[in-house]
């Protein structure tokens, strides 16, 4: 039997008219009804252990008649159990299967060099001023990059290092507008791809993403002993950059350029900055201590 037939058999032993008001409401409620049944069934199971010998036959039953609600359920609006099943798949696929992202194509391979986003570089974070208003300043490949920058807030709260997300983003997914503009390599050549990838709105769609997960791991300590990521998160990134190139990349790529970023980030405020080595090639990032600034590999 496959998930529609079985559908379709559920369908039939429906009680009442199923376009009364009521009809969506009992569903839902039954399907409430339901779930509170198995978790009253693992409530004697953690009880009478072994003792409760018809714990499996229960179960059966019982997570068959959250199928027949959900079935249900799936038939007023017009969805297909098979459908929603193979979605589900995809999703949780992309969400938990590892990818490998050494195996990714970059997204500039086929531009000429001075429009592709260097493949091995070394980005420098330099402190200066009192400690409670440090400015920072940042050098790759020993030239100054962009603005001198603040936390741009009331009381310190270390923001000035957020260049790390855009750099995280350049290594790992192969995708920065921003980081394209400060290093003159936007893709000019085609004004499809400067107007579209590498211009003013992918820049601020960037910008957004990176205040977005600065707020989410401010809450978090920085991510600090976090190997996992709140779905939310991941899939708002996703989605506010839903219509670029970027998102070829699977949450999971997501996941992983914001853990490593952070990962450089608490070493750079342990030691109020340092150098992060940027790897395009094998997606990671590595940190250097200030007095190793120099090594890069």
């Amino acid at each position: 039997m496959t998930l529609n037939d079985y559908q379709s058999a559920a369908a039939a032993t429906i009680q009442g008219e199923v376009s009364e008001p009521n009809s969506i409401y009992i569903a839902l409620l039954g399907l409430a009804g339901e779930t509170g049944s198995l978790l009253t069934l693992y409530k004697k199971y953690l009880r009478d252990g072994p003792s409760f010998e018809i714990v499996n036959t229960r179960l059966q039953e019982e997570l068959g008649d959250v199928l027949w609600y959900v079935a249900a359920l799936a038939g007023h609006f017009n969805l297909h159990l098979e459908d929603i099943a193979s979605a589900n798949i995809e999703k949780v696929t992309e969400r938990w299967l590892p990818s490998n992202p050494v195996a990714f194509e970059a997204f500039d391979v086929i531009m000429d060099a001075t429009e592709r986003l260097p493949r091995l570089f070394q980005a420098e974070f330099r402190n200066s001023g009192p400690e409670d208003h440090q400015r920072l300043e940042v050098l790759i490949d020993g030239e100054k990059c962009g603005s001198t920058l603040t936390d741009n807030a009331y009381s310190g709260d270390d923001y000035r290092y957020h260049d790390l997300l855009h750099l995280s983003f350049a290594t790992v997914l192969g995708w920065s507008p921003v980081l394209r503009a400060l290093l003159r390599r936007k893709r000019k050549s085609n004004p499809m791809l400067d107007e579209v990838e590498d211009g003013g709105r992918a820049v601020a769609i960037e910008e957004g993403i990176a205040a977005l997960v600065f707020n989410y791991a401010r809450q978090h300590s920085l991510l600090n002993s976090v190997d996992r990521l709140d779905w939310p998160l991941l899939r708002t990134c996703h989605e506010m950059s839903a219509h670029l190139e970027v998102s070829a990349r699977s949450l999971n790529d997501w996941e992983d350029a914001i853990l490593q970023a952070f990962m450089v980030w608490r070493e750079m405020k342990a030691h109020n900055g340092g150098t992060v080595v940027c790897n395009l090639d094998s997606r990671r990032l590595r940190f250097l201590m200030p007095d190793n600034r120099n090594t890069v590999r």
